[in-house]
């Protein structure tokens, strides 16, 4: 199997799109993975992104060099394109609205936005849709804490990837905590002992239409994504019930775009809605060879007004392992890519990212799974790929 930059199987466009250039705030990985999507519908982007080497510049028909949350930046892409999505949650709400009432189209609109960049509002808003989440509180350091340890402390605007973070389970480590974000407005709520985490990657469309992927089991080490597992191995009830959620969040937001919803599943079969972000995915990321239609081209197909795509898998299942960083290094790591390209059913996803960190996402593998492997048991056969990429990729 050859190494890929990216490979898309999904159906051709149903019709040439409205709206022929998109411009994108963020122009990391999720950003490039919507280039080889975009070519196929016929669509050109335009990034706004903070460096020349971001992975997005690359696939961009024109690039904004500015910060993400630089207003005045994004006002310079509105001008040169039709339409402006997100690929990421750091940005300047107050100060786009600016450029909204001006007629400048966002996708996901403003106002979808609101109630999910801050954490602790995100939280209420899901309460009040009548939702399922953990129990939680405003809090900051200066209070007593409402709930026994252990709990979670989170920071409630830009926390990814794990960081703002931080599982508490002792008075020691709650002051070390404490000393480190002293200032910050944090959430806390309570600790779940799930059984498993689900995702569930969803897409509506401007017109109403939801297409919903197949539910999916993640597993996270470090609070970072490990692994995906498609579809996950749960009742047709638990599917239904996330399905549902995935149906009332989006409507009631009147959401344009692909939504990530993460969910804990418990032992008692019940479901609780952890976080959404929205915009595409890491537990999305198994669409692109193991489905009929990538995510990122369902996101560009609902911001450019076409009709959605087909979420079917092409395959008995995938499992998608992330290729994180293990050191800090100069490396494009071009032998254990072609290690990883000879595991069978495997597609090789590098960003093209020119420097390696601890924990950063340098890329993804996916193996899709024939019917004889899923009969065998989906979950072990994943964690067997799991440790033959991790193997691979984290050998000296």
């Amino acid at each position: 199997m050859k190494i890929t930059q990216m490979k898309f199987t999904q159906t051709a466009a149903s019709t040439s799109p409205k709206i022929q250039r998109v411009g994108v705030v963020g122009g990391g990985q999720l950003a490039w993975m919507m280039g080889a999507a975009a070519r196929r519908l016929g669509i050109e982007l335009v990034v706004q992104t903070p460096h020349a080497t971001d992975p997005a510049t690359v696939i961009a028909a024109d690039t904004v060099l500015a910060a993400i949350d630089d207003v005045n930046a994004t006002a310079v892409l509105a001008d040169r394109c039709d339409v402006i999505t997100f690929e990421n949650e750091f940005v300047d709400l107050d100060g786009l609205q600016t450029l909204e009432a001006k007629g400048v189209l966002f996708q996901p609109s403003l106002s979808s936005l609101y109630p999910l960049l801050d954490k602790y509002v995100q939280r209420c808003y899901l309460r009040d849709l009548g939702l399922p989440t953990p129990r939680f509180w405003e809090w900051d350091c200066g209070q007593d804490l409402p709930i026994d340890f252990p709990l979670v402390v989170k920071v409630r605007r830009h926390g990814y990837d794990g960081q703002g973070t931080f599982i508490v389970k002792d008075s020691a480590s709650f002051e070390s905590i404490c000393v480190k974000l002293k200032g910050l407005a944090l959430l806390v709520e309570e600790f779940v002992p799930f059984d498993r985490e689900l995702a569930a990657i969803a897409a509506r469309s401007a017109n109403g239409e939801i297409a919903i992927y197949p539910i999916v089991e993640t597993q996270q080490e470090n609070q970072v994504c490990r692994l995906v597992i498609a579809p996950a191995q749960i009742s047709l009830e638990v599917k239904a019930e996330a399905e549902a959620i995935a149906h009332t969040l989006l409507n009631s937001l009147q959401a344009v775009g692909v939504f990530g919803i993460e969910l804990f599943l418990t032992a008692d079969n019940k479901l609780l809605v952890n976080e959404i972000a929205p915009r595409t995915h890491n537990s999305g990321h198994f669409t692109i060879d193991a489905c009929k239609t990538s995510q990122f081209e369902q996101h560009l197909r609902a911001v450019c007004q076409l009709p959605l795509g087909n979420c079917d898998l092409n395959s008995a299942g995938a499992v998608m392992v992330n290729l994180l960083g293990y050191e800090s290094a100069e490396s494009d790591y071009l032998e254990k890519r072609k290690q990883l390209a000879q595991i069978d059913g495997s597609f090789v996803h590098w960003y093209g990212k020119k420097a390696s960190r601890p924990g950063r996402k340098l890329g993804h593998v996916t193996v899709l799974l024939d019917e004889e492997a899923v009969e065998k048991g989906r979950i072990a056969r994943a964690q067997a790929i799991a440790r033959t990429v991790e193997s691979i990729w984290n050998a000296n």
